[in-house]
């Protein structure tokens, strides 16, 4: 099989919130909108990848478990601790966690769906 794309689709209750959310805090870069009634998405540039985000999904209030979202989000970074302060301003329940095997920040989206952001640095040693 030769896969000329791929792509994430994230389905949200707080559609305006989530596009903005990812789009601010991680720069994603908008490929196009659609909306059909009450159905609505907005397509992501993300790496090679697109992040589709669509109407449909469940909110919840702090970070989902994995029975209620099975996929964690992972973006990588240089360096955690230079941008943990911008990551606070738009989830004040992010953390910060230096563990042998790499350091992440840990925080959710505005409908509880998990990230991680890791440092690059050892991630493929």
């Amino acid at each position: 099989m030769e896969i000329e794309r791929f792509g994430i689709i994230l389905n949200v209750a707080n559609f305006d919130d989530c596009v903005s959310f990812y789009k601010s805090l991680f720069g994603l870069g908008e490929l196009f909108t659609k909306s059909d009634g009450d159905f609505r998405l907005t397509c992501l540039q993300f790496g090679s990848a697109y992040l589709m985000i669509e109407t449909g999904g469940i909110a919840a209030n702090q970070e989902k478990t994995p029975s209620q979202s099975s996929t964690v989000l992972r973006f990588h970074v240089e360096d955690t601790q230079k941008i943990f302060e911008l990551v606070q301003q738009h989830d004040p329940s992010a953390k910060r966690f230096q563990t042998d095997w790499g350091n992440i920040i840990r925080c959710i989206d505005p409908d509880g769906n998990p990230i991680s952001i890791r440092e690059s640095s050892g991630f493929e040693g």
